[in-house]
C-alpha cells in the first residue's frame, strides 16, 4: 500500500487547514475520518497487483551503444487496472524511460515497449517490475513487485569495421581479382601470362617459354586456407584503461576490436580463424570462428585480476594448432614478457609465425612531450623511459623472429590488419 505523492500531500494540507480553522478538535477528527474513508475506498477498489502476470519479448542482443527494444506484456485477470509501472534494469543497460502509465481493462492485457541503449559490453539483466495500482480517487494505491527475467547481451561495438572496405580492396588486389595484378606477390601458383616490361625475371617459366613464341611468366596469389589463431590476453594488464577517440576504455576492449577486424579480414581471405581467450586458464574458445560466434564469445568477457600464464597459453596454442599458423597474441608489452614469454619462443617459432599486438597508452606519449615546467620535465623523462623500454622489448622480440605491432588505441585495429596483409603478400603465413 502507498499514498500517492501529490494526493497524499493535498490531503494532509487539507487536514491541517481544517484543524487550524475549526474551533475544536472534533472538526479535525471528522476531516481525518473522511480522509481515512477515502484511503479505504481506494484500497478496496484498486485492482490487485499480486495476481498480475508478465511476459517479455524482443531483443536478446545488441551492439553496445545502439538502440534496441524489449516488450513487456501485462496480463490482468482482475478488475480494471490503472496506475504506474516501473521496469527496473541495471544502470548499464541504458533504459531510456523505465516508468510508464498503464491502463489495462479487466481480463485484458497491454504490451509496453522499453528502449535500451547499453553503455557497457556484457549481459545486461532486468531486475524487477513494480506495479502501482491506483484507486478511483487517486488518494492511495496498491503496490507490488514481480521478477520478470530477461537478458540483453551487449556485444562489442566493433568500431573498426569502418576500416573493412579499404582493407577488402587491398585483399582483392592481392588475390588478383582486379586487373592490376601484384606481380610476384604470394607463393601459390595462379596462372601463366606473357612477359611485360617490369615483371620479375625470376618468375619466367623457361619451359613454357620454350613451347611458346613469347616469354611466359608465372603469376602468383597469396596463400589461402591458412590458419590464423587469435589469442586474447584477459589477465590483469588488460583491465587498464587508455584514452582514445571514444573515451577511456579498458585495453581488453581495444584488443577485442582489433581481433574482430582481423577475423573479418581473414575470413574474407578464406583463412581459418581460431579464437582463444586466456588468462591463467581458457576463458573462451571458438574454433573456426565466424564473426557472429566471435562477438557472442567476447561479449561477457571481463579482465581477471590474475597474472597471464604464458607457459599455459603457449601449451594450449601448440595443442590446438596442428599445422603452421599465424599466432596473433593480443597482450600488453611489459617487462614481464622477457621472463614469461621469451624463454618459450623457440617452441612457438619452430612451428608457427608469432605476431604480438599491444595497445600503447596515449597518456604516456602526451607526457613525453611535456616541457612546461620542472614537474612536466621530470614526467617527460619517466615517460621516455617507459617508451624506450617498449622499444627495447620490440627489438628483442624481433631478434627472435616475432613481429610486433605497438600502436595507440585508435590505430591498433588498422595497424594489425595492415601487418596481416603485408605478411600475406610476402608469403610468410
Amino acid at each position: 500500500m502507498a499514498l500517492t505523492g501529490r494526493a497524499g500531500l493535498l490531503a494532509l494540507i487539507g487536514v491541517l487547514v481544517v484543524g487550524l480553522l475549526l474551533p475544536s478538535w472534533q472538526g479535525v477528527l471528522v476531516v481525518f475520518a473522511v480522509l481515512v474513508a477515502c484511503v479505504a475506498v481506494d484500497l478496496v477498489l484498486a485492482a490487485g497487483v499480486r495476481r498480475l502476470t508478465f511476459s517479455r519479448a524482443g531483443a536478446v542482443s545488441v551492439r553496445t551503444g545502439e538502440l534496441c527494444v524489449v516488450e513487456l506484456t501485462v496480463h490482468n485477470p482482475g478488475r480494471r487496472l490503472r496506475g504506474v509501472l516501473r521496469d527496473a534494469w541495471a544502470p548499464s543497460a541504458g533504459v531510456v524511460a523505465d516508468r510508464v502509465a498503464v491502463d489495462v481493462p479487466a481480463g485484458g492485457s497491454r504490451t509496453l515497449s522499453f528502449e535500451l541503449r547499453p553503455v557497457r559490453r556484457g549481459d545486461r539483466t532486468a531486475d524487477r517490475v513494480t506495479m502501482r495500482s491506483l484507486g478511483p480517487l487517486g488518494v492511495a494505491a496498491r503496490q507490488g513487485s514481480h521478477v520478470v527475467p530477461w537478458t540483453v547481451r551487449a556485444l562489442p561495438p566493433f568500431h573498426s569495421r569502418r576500416h573493412l572496405p579499404p582493407l577488402l580492396e587491398r585483399l582483392r588486389e592481392l588475390d588478383g581479382r582486379r586487373a592490376s595484378l601484384i606481380r610476384g606477390a604470394g607463393t601459390e601458383f595462379d596462372s601463366l601470362r606473357t612477359y611485360v616490361i617490369g615483371d620479375d625475371v625470376r618468375s619466367i617459366d623457361w619451359r613454357a617459354s620454350a613451347r611458346s613464341s613469347d616469354v611466359v611468366v608465372r603469376t602468383w596469389r597469396p596463400e589461402r586456407d591458412r590458419q590464423v589463431t587469435i589469442v586474447l590476453d584477459t589477465a590483469r594488464t588488460s583491465a587498464g584503461r587508455v584514452e582514445g577517440a571514444l573515451g577511456g576504455l579498458p585495453r581488453l576492449d581495444t584488443s577485442m576490436d582489433a581481433a574482430l577486424l582481423l577475423s573479418a579480414l581473414a575470413s574474407h581471405s578464406r583463412d581459418q580463424v581460431d579464437f582463444l581467450a586466456f588468462s591463467h586458464k581458457v576463458r573462451a574458445s571458438v574454433p573456426r570462428a565466424a564473426l557472429p560466434a566471435l562477438v557472442q564469445a567476447m561479449a561477457p568477457l571481463e579482465a581477471e585480476l590474475v597474472e597471464f600464464d604464458a607457459r599455459a597459453a603457449v601449451a594450449e596454442v601448440l595443442r590446438r594448432a596442428g599445422r603452421r599458423s599465424l599466432v596473433v597474441l593480443l597482450t600488453s608489452l611489459e617487462p614481464s614478457i622477457e621472463h614469461g614469454l621469451l624463454p618459450l619462443l623457440p617452441a612457438v617459432a619452430s612451428r608457427h609465425h608469432l605476431l604480438i599486438a599491444s595497445v600503447a597508452d596515449p597518456a604516456v606519449h602526451a607526457m613525453a612531450a611535456g616541457r612546461g615546467d620542472l614537474e612536466a620535465v621530470y614526467s617527460a623523462a619517466a615517460a621516455e623511459r617507459t617508451l624506450a623500454e617498449r622499444r627495447r622489448l620490440t627489438a628483442l622480440l624481433a631478434r627472435h623472429g616475432v613481429d610486433v605491432v605497438d600502436a595507440l588505441p585508435d590505430d591498433l585495429p588498422r595497424a594489425l590488419a595492415d601487418r596481416y596483409l603485408s605478411l600475406k603478400a610476402a608469403g610468410k603465413l
